[in-house]
């Protein structure tokens, strides 16, 4: 069997691929292993977590609009947890059914297989779908390799039991268990922490690093910080990591090392979430000239190119960050470079948004990321404190600031913690991508009473021209 492009991983990044390839006129296959299309993200990762951590939201914002706010209520929520788990795979559903219909009108080819290179214009395919070709071969003409990644797990800590789970197994919502041990305070780890804490474990978090969130900036990350405490009773272990786990039949044995905690405890399920990797071992690669690097990623240029002519990498296995919506993108532009069109990778600008209660988002460079890497910066930050609608919602924690060149006015970075944050940054990411001074955000009117208005105050705070703050004015340039 041949097809002229064939992308190997059904994902976000696999998917849109395809189908722009598709709708530029080119016969596509996906081969995908998994029964349905939608990969890591929507199947057990980003579409599935933000259903359970929207449950999560609503018991908070139940929780917080409490005696001062003049509403009481009696008695904990009682937790459905089969119509929890239902609620969350009939969103999966609806969406891996949707691509489906989409593959099928668009003409493209879904083969359910595992597929892996023979040599830079053929894969083999395993599985028992009855779609795999007789001999299980496909010749391509451009291969995009799309296979996504998996969480890490560190051969120490899989010590045989269900009981120990990475991502995917916190999302199966197994049980409800009573004590829970959260293994790295990263995004992932915080999320479901926060989501099984609202639905009534008691949740414990240990990071290795001296803070959570060792790559957002401190300020944005000081809000949630505070929450995270403040909802696991202080069982936030910081400078700690774990020595090692011993299964102990309806527990988990846990060893500590470290001056937050040191010693053993025992925990009823704990979840390893220390990050991903990508997956590139067993494709086959070695049969082809693709170049990966030492953390396993495939080495490819902005057009999404690796050093064989013929295959494409996008997504996670391209290397960091390992974002769904940057995924899409690099699909797109491998879509239509093997169409004949001049396109690039070169984005500005790629946001990140951790979906915790506050949310943090973040876009462009980073406080931190400037003052490592030398890049002068001014910042102009306004707190929530001084916004009207974070006021009239309870919400007064959270704080806007702005990144720009002192030299130019440009906003060249966007940090956000609060509520919806993770839907105020696009602005910022737009500003950042257009090469918008600051001006351009104070200049444009926005809504009252809204979040969004923390943009434009935050300018405004640059200028020092911000209504409800003082700072002193800044001297104007000379033109």
């Amino acid at each position: 069997m041949h097809s002229p492009v064939v992308v190997l991983g059904g994902g976000p990044g696999g998917y849109a691929a395809a189908f722009l390839a598709a709708d530029e006129g080119l016969d596509v296959t996906i081969v995908e292993a998994e029964s349905r299309l939608g990969g890591t993200c929507l199947i057990r990762g980003c579409i599935p977590s933000k259903a359970l951590l929207h449950v999560a939201k609503v018991i908070s914002e139940v929780n917080d609009l409490g005696a001062e706010w003049g509403v009481e209520y009696t008695g904990k929520p009682k937790i459905d947890i089969d119509k929890v788990r239902a609620r969350k795979e009939k969103v999966i559903s609806n969406l891996t059914g949707g691509l489906g219909n989409l593959a099928k009108r668009r003409n493209v080819t879904v083969i359910r297989a595992r597929g892996s290179f023979i040599n830079s214009t053929t894969l083999k395919l395993e599985g028992d779908d009855a779609s795999i070709p007789e001999g299980g071969e496909l010749t391509f003409d451009h291969c995009v390799i799309a296979t996504g990644s998996v969480p890490a797990m560190p051969p120490a800590f899989d010590i045989g039991t269900d009981r120990v789970m990475d991502s995917t197994g916190a999302l199966a919502l197994a049980d409800i268990p009573e004590t829970m041990l959260v293994v790295g305070g990263g995004y992932i780890g915080l999320e479901m922490g926060s989501v099984y804490a609202h639905l009534g474990s008691k949740v414990t978090v240990v990071e290795m690093s001296d803070r959570l969130l060792p790559g957002a900036d401190r300020d944005l990350v000081k809000p949630l910080s505070k929450r995270i405490h403040a909802m696991c009773e202080d069982r936030v272990y910081l400078d700690t990591k774990v020595g090692s786990l011993t299964d102990a039949g309806d527990k988990v044995e846990v060893t500590f090392e470290g001056p937050g905690k040191f010693g053993h405890e025992t925990y009823d399920r704990v979840l390893i979430s220390i990050g991903r990797r990508p997956v590139t071992k067993g494709l086959g690669l070695e049969n082809t000239n693709v170049q990966v690097n030492e953390r396993g990623f495939i080495v490819c240029d902005q057009q999404q190119r690796t050093a064989d002519p013929n295959i494409f990498a996008i997504g996670d296995v391209a290397g960091d960050p390992m974002l769904a919506h940057k995924a899409t993108h690099e699909g797109r532009v491998a879509a239509e470079v093997i169409a004949g069109k001049s396109s690039a990778f070169d984005k500005v600008a790629i946001p990140a948004v951790v979906f915790t209660d506050p949310e943090i988002a973040w876009a462009g460079i980073t406080e931190e990321e400037a003052k490592r890497d030398g890049v002068k910066v001014e910042v102009a930050v306004y707190p929530w404190a001084a916004s009207g609608r974070a006021q009239a919602l309870g919400i007064t924690d959270g704080l806007t600031k702005w990144l720009v060149d002192p030299e130019t006015d440009r906003v060249i970075g966007c940090g956000i913690v609060g509520s919806g944050a993770g839907e105020l940054i696009a602005e910022a990411v737009l500003a950042i991508e257009m090469g918008c001074e600051i001006h351009d955000i104070t200049d444009s009117v926005h809504p009252h009473p809204t979040l969004s208005e923390t943009l434009m105050n935050a300018g405004e705070v640059y200028y020092g021209t911000a209504t409800e703050i003082y700072k002193p004015k800044k001297k104007p340039k000379a033109s």
